[in-house]
C-alpha cells in the first residue's frame, strides 16, 4: 500500500512539473483588463489596494502579457461629454505609458508581434494598449489615427450604451432624457462605425467586438478585411446574458480566422437555465428598483441612486451566483472549442472590472488555468494556443493587411 501510495504521489508531481513547464514555456497572455491608475480609489484593486495585473501579480502567475484597456462608460453625448470621456482616457493612457518608463518594472509597451515575441523571449512584462468606447471620439473618426500614433492597438467600438458609432450589448439609462435607450439605435453600425472598421483595418489595427450589440458584431465580421477578437466575451449557449455571444457570431468570428476571449466573470458564466437562480436574480433586480429586465444579473446597478441600496444589491446578486470556478470558466472554453475549434479561443480577464472566480482573481493565480485545461486533456500545443497563440496570430495578421 505504501508503495502504491508513493506512486500516486510520484505521479501527482509529475503532472504538476508538466504543467508548469507547459505554463512557463507558453506566451501567457491576458486579453483584456482595465486600467487602474495608482493611487486613485477603486472597488475593483486588490487586498493590497494594487491592481488584479499589477506587475507583482503577473510575475507570480507567470503571465507574460495583458492588453491594458483605456475603458470609457456611458455619458452625454455632446462637446462636453466627450471632452469629459477623453481626458478620463488621458488619464488612464498616461498611467500606462508612466508604467512602461519605469524601469524598475522592466515593462515594455509591445507595437507588433514580433516585439510581443522579443519581450517574452527577454523575459519582459508587455503591454498592449486597447481603447474602448470611441464615444469619446465624438463623431470625428480620423482621431483613431491619434491614439494609434500613442501606441493603441486594440480598439473596442463600444462599452456599456450606444454611442455615435454602434450600438451596445447593453443599453443604458440617459439621465438628461429620464429614459432608457431603445435596444437598438443604428441596427447595428452607424456609417461612422462602417467608415471606423475600415480605419481600423487600415492602420493595422485590431478590432475587439465584445459589448457590441449582435448586429453590430456580425456587420464588423462582415466588414472586415482582417481577423477579429472578442477580448472577453463568453458562450451565450452556457449562459444566456447579453454580453456572451450566440453561436452564430462564434462561428462568424472563427469563419474571419478571429479569436474569441473568454472571461472568469461571474455574470458571465452562471447557470442561467437555472430556473430557481434566473427567477431570485429577477426577483432581487425588482426589490432594488431595476426596472428594466436585461438579460445580465448585474446590470444597472449604478442606477441605484443611494450607495447602501447598491451595496445591498451587489451583495445578493454575489451571494445567488456564488464566487464561481475557474471549472465554470474552461467549461466556456470547451463549448468554444467544440464548435469552432481550437484556434479560435483565448483568455480575456476583464481583471480591474469586477471579474474573478475562485483560484483566478487575479493574474497571480493564472496557473490555475493552466492546471485546469491539462487535467481536461488539452496538450502543451492547444493550451500555448489558448493562452496567447491565438492572439499573436491575430496580431500578426492584421499588421500584414
Amino acid at each position: 500500500m505504501r508503495h502504491a501510495i508513493t506512486l500516486v504521489t510520484l505521479l501527482v508531481a509529475s503532472f504538476v512539473q508538466a504543467d508548469n513547464n507547459w505554463h512557463e514555456k507558453a506566451l501567457v497572455l491576458d486579453a483584456h483588463a482595465d486600467v487602474e491608475i495608482p493611487g486613485r480609489e477603486s472597488r475593483y484593486v486588490g487586498d493590497d489596494g494594487k491592481s488584479q495585473v499589477s506587475p507583482e501579480k503577473m510575475r507570480a502567475g507567470g503571465m507574460d502579457a495583458v492588453v491594458l484597456t483605456i475603458a470609457v462608460g456611458p455619458g452625454p453625448r455632446n462637446e462636453e461629454g466627450y471632452a469629459e470621456a477623453r481626458l478620463r482616457a488621458e488619464e488612464e493612457l498616461q498611467s500606462v505609458l508612466d508604467m512602461t518608463s519605469d524601469p524598475v518594472d522592466d515593462i515594455v509597451l509591445v507595437l507588433t508581434g514580433e516585439q510581443l515575441v522579443a519581450a517574452h523571449e527577454q523575459s519582459q512584462l508587455a503591454i498592449i494598449l486597447g481603447l474602448q468606447n470611441v464615444r469619446i471620439l465624438g463623431g470625428d473618426v480620423d482621431a483613431l489615427k491619434h491614439y494609434y500614433s500613442r501606441g493603441v492597438r486594440v480598439f473596442a467600438l463600444t462599452h456599456m450604451g450606444h454611442n455615435d458609432f454602434a450600438d451596445s450589448s447593453r443599453p443604458v439609462y440617459i439621465a438628461e432624457l429620464g429614459r432608457h435607450e431603445p435596444e437598438e439605435e443604428h441596427g447595428g453600425l452607424s456609417d461612422l462605425g462602417r467608415e471606423a472598421i475600415q480605419l481600423i483595418n487600415q492602420m493595422g489595427g485590431i478590432i475587439d467586438v465584445s459589448q457590441l450589440s449582435k448586429a453590430a458584431t456580425l456587420e464588423v465580421l462582415a466588414l472586415s478585411t482582417a481577423p477579429v477578437i472578442a477580448s472577453h466575451s463568453n458562450a451565450r449557449a452556457m449562459t444566456d446574458v447579453s454580453r456572451n455571444l450566440s453561436d452564430e457570431e462564434l462561428d462568424k468570428i472563427a469563419e474571419g480566422g478571429g479569436v474569441v476571449h473568454v472571461a472568469p466573470f461571474r455574470g458571465y458564466l452562471y447557470d442561467s437555465n437555472d430556473e430557481s437562480l434566473d427567477l431570485n436574480i429577477r426577483a432581487a433586480r425588482v426589490r432594488a428598483g431595476v426596472k428594466e429586465d436585461y438579460l445580465y444579473p448585474f446590470e444597472l446597478y449604478w442606477e441605484i441612486e443611494d450607495p447602501r441600496a447598491q451595496r445591498v444589491f451587489l451583495d445578493e446578486i454575489s451571494r445567488l451566483l456564488g464566487r464561481g470556478t475557474v471549472d465554470m470558466m474552461v467549461d466556456h472554453i470547451d463549448y468554444i472549442v467544440n464548435r469552432v475549434g481550437i484556434d479560435h479561443v483565448g483568455i480575456g480577464t476583464d481583471f480591474n472590472h469586477g471579474s474573478g472566480v475562485e483560484g483566478f482573481q487575479n493574474a497571480s493565480e493564472a496557473m490555475n488555468v493552466t492546471r485546469v485545461l491539462a487535467e481536461r486533456g488539452y496538450s502543451q500545443e492547444d493550451i500555448a494556443k489558448i493562452w496567447g497563440g491565438n492572439f499573436l496570430r491575430v496580431f500578426n495578421v492584421v499588421q500584414e493587411e
